[in-house]
């Protein structure tokens, strides 16, 4: 799966948890490292395990894949998902807002989600 399609994908499976304010940026310009970071926002320690959990579970029942690495824990409210070409940041909102990843890669252009099916019709 090439890696905008991953980043989408993990956007939808966040969304699925009720994750807030999510945006993936494509750092594939400014970093040898990731090509997309995506960024959701949960309201607790709770809420930060499901949407990790949906995305994680997602990708490898539905794709086979696995994080290469997981940093990060619940009681500091941000975990990090790397899946190589993607890395995802899940934070609360204050520890979101206090770190501001959008401003410090305000450089690296926003990628618009998927529109629905629903959506379209």
């Amino acid at each position: 799966m090439d890696s905008r399609k991953l980043a989408l994908l993990c956007r939808e499976l966040a969304d699925n948890k009720k994750a807030e304010d999510i945006v993936i940026l494509d750092v594939r310009e400014l970093s040898s490292v990731t090509d997309y970071f995506v960024i959701a926002a949960g309201t607790s320690e709770p809420h930060l395990r499901a949407i990790v959990d949906e995305i994680t579970d997602g990708l490898r029942e539905g794709c086979g894949l696995r994080p290469k690495a997981i940093d990060g824990t619940l009681r500091a409210a941000w975990l990090v998902l790397d899946y190589f070409d993607v890395v995802v940041h899940v934070m609360r909102a204050d520890v979101r807002e206090r770190y501001d990843l959008e401003t410090l890669w305000g450089d690296a252009p926003r990628v618009k989600p998927r529109k629905r099916a629903a959506a379209r019709a």
